[in-house]
């Protein structure tokens, strides 16, 4: 039982730091660049 409640805490603290990098990243000007001409694209070939 132990066990189970500490690998879901590590799963948690896993999950809490990837959402942290991934915010962090996404407010970098050039990553915001990039996400926008990629949607241009996608929305350019769905016509």
């Amino acid at each position: 039982m132990i066990a189970r409640l500490l690998k879901g805490a590590v799963k948690g603290a896993v999950v809490g730091k990837v959402l942290q990098i991934a915010e962090r990243e996404l407010r970098k000007p050039e990553n915001q660049r990039k996400i926008k001409e990629g949607l241009r694209k996608v929305s350019r070939t769905r016509r």
